[in-house]
């Protein structure tokens, strides 16, 4: 049976209890949707499990409201996975569009929503059709304008590498990187990494973007906006499989759904967190969770562990990091 508290250093211990504090309390004023509204655009024909995985692990962490944007070949599998999330088949493959649709037509329906929505995680089970990336740099254009928070993992950091000037000294932008797609987005700006070590690459990534989050995914997690850089070394599990980062994104946009909640004041608070530091905090949050989430699952399943038992683990691991007297070293 895994441990009740994960092991942590006194710095991640400290950390952790400035996230608690833009953890929203369950009131009875707080209405539908005031804790989250968080969207996944993604969900490919090939691809279903990702936006899904994604999507549920911000429903599982306490956004009021998760839902998933993809392509209709892919909503109809998503929509069998769990009647709790919203999913809308508004994105076009090439393959299944008409002559009639466009990038710029395709995304209009997706940015009417945007006022109903707080956060954006664009990337889970994209792919790389050339219409839906091309989609996705129209909302991602829409969502710079309303200055709305998204995250991007996966094909959707390609957006990043080939059309840079799309996250280019955006402040609301995380980025998620495993090793092979840091290396692409390091070499897309030109940097060497052969020589950096303990998180100097993740600094300067997001200094060459203009201050973008940069986590940098690994054994560690590196979390740095440039000027600021921490360590998530929370312990996780052994088991690399396939859809771990789907936890990660939507961890982190039900962090970023709170972090609004906090900036509105929604709950009586101290006030003493800014919006660059929540982010960052968030960041953090998110990244620790999934972590915590992978050590439990994989002390259950080991070998055999899979994306889903990260999923099942994340309310899990929420309680053992924020909930009772605290994170305990």
């Amino acid at each position: 049976m895994p441990e009740e508290t994960p092991k942590m250093t006194q710095t991640t211990k400290e950390i952790l209890l400035k996230v608690r504090k833009m953890i929203p309390p369950m009131l009875e004023k707080f209405h539908k949707g005031q804790m989250g509204r968080i969207v996944v655009i993604g969900g490919s024909e090939d691809y279903t499990g990702a936006p899904y995985f994604s999507a549920m692990a911000s429903a599982r962490l306490g956004a009021d409201m998760s839902h998933v944007i993809c392509e209709p070949q892919a909503g109809q599998v998503i929509k069998t996975y769990s009647p709790n999330l919203m999913v809308h088949p508004l994105m076009r493959q090439s393959a299944h569009a008409s002559s009639s649709d466009s990038a710029a037509s395709i995304a209009k329906g997706i940015i009417d929503m945007l006022p109903r929505l707080h956060v954006l995680v664009i990337g889970p089970g994209l792919g790389r059709d050339q219409l839906m990336q091309d989609t996705c740099a129209k909302v991602l254009e829409a969502a710079r304008e309303r200055n709305m928070p998204f995250v991007l993992d996966a094909d959707g950091l390609n957006l990043a590498q080939t059309r840079p000037e799309l996250v280019q000294g955006y402040r609301e932008c995380i980025l998620t990187p495993n090793v092979v797609e840091f290396g692409r987005l390091c070499k897309s700006k030109g940097i060497d990494t052969s020589e950096l070590e303990d998180g100097k690459g993740a600094e300067k990534l997001s200094r060459a973007f203009g201050g973008v989050t940069i986590v940098q995914k690994g054994a560690k997690d590196y979390i740095s906006n440039g000027e600021q850089t921490f360590v998530s070394d929370i312990e996780g599990g052994l088991k690399r499989s396939g859809g771990q980062g789907d936890t990660l994104t939507g961890s982190l946009a039900t962090f970023l759904g709170w972090r609004k909640a906090y900036l509105d004041k929604l709950w009586d608070h101290d006030g003493d967190l800014d919006a660059a530091e929540l982010l960052a905090l968030a960041a953090f949050g998110g990244s620790s969770i999934t972590r915590e989430s992978s050590r439990l699952a994989f002390a259950k399943k080991g070998r055999s562990l899979q994306a889903s038992d990260l999923t099942e683990e994340v309310y899990v691991a929420f309680t053992n990091l924020f909930e009772g007297s605290g994170p305990k070293l």
